[in-house]
């Protein structure tokens, strides 16, 4: 398949930067192994965590920024250890138009992360710090496979915006 022919296997170390605000993106990232935090930054220079991928996802704003070839607007981060495919952006449209799965596929992400985000926004919006406390740590475990956080107070409060 032209996935395995075209896009490049790279590793990443916990907390290594994988896209970056204000760079242009030359790849789409396919989760292999490993989890990724998205990030946004607000006009004061304020972080939000938007979504996670795992295995077998992909970054809608990363497909959107090469597609457009404009600069990065999020922060891609490895949770832990990452392994994905990168697919160079040259790619991206022409696919889209030849294999009816590769345009399922970048839907239906799309589809994804619109649904998360809306989440997102209802869990800011509608409940109390506690509830959102218990689904954060929920994810956490999902997204590990493990009931051991090891994340500090203050990046469990930053990355639910408190």
């Amino acid at each position: 398949m032209e996935i395995q022919q075209f896009g490049t296997w790279q590793r990443f170390k916990d907390g290594d930067l994988i896209i970056d605000y204000g760079k242009y993106i030359r790849m789409m990232p396919i989760v292999i192994k490993g989890t990724i935090k998205v990030y946004r930054l607000d006009e004061k220079g304020n972080e939000i965590l938007l979504y996670y991928l795992s295995s077998s996802e992909s970054c809608s704003m990363a497909y959107s920024c090469c597609v457009e070839a404009k600069k990065s607007e999020i922060k891609a981060i490895a949770e832990d250890n990452v392994e994905l495919i990168a697919i160079p952006h040259v790619k991206l449209d022409e696919w889209l138009c030849v294999y009816p799965s590769w345009k399922n596929y970048i839907m239906r992400s799309f589809n994804e992360r619109f649904i998360e985000l809306l989440k997102s926004i209802e869990s800011i919006a509608f409940h109390k710090l506690d509830e959102r406390l218990i689904s954060y740590l929920k994810e956490k475990q999902r997204l590990s496979g493990s009931s051991v956080n090891k994340a500090s107070h203050y990046l469990i409060a930053d990355e639910l915006s408190t």
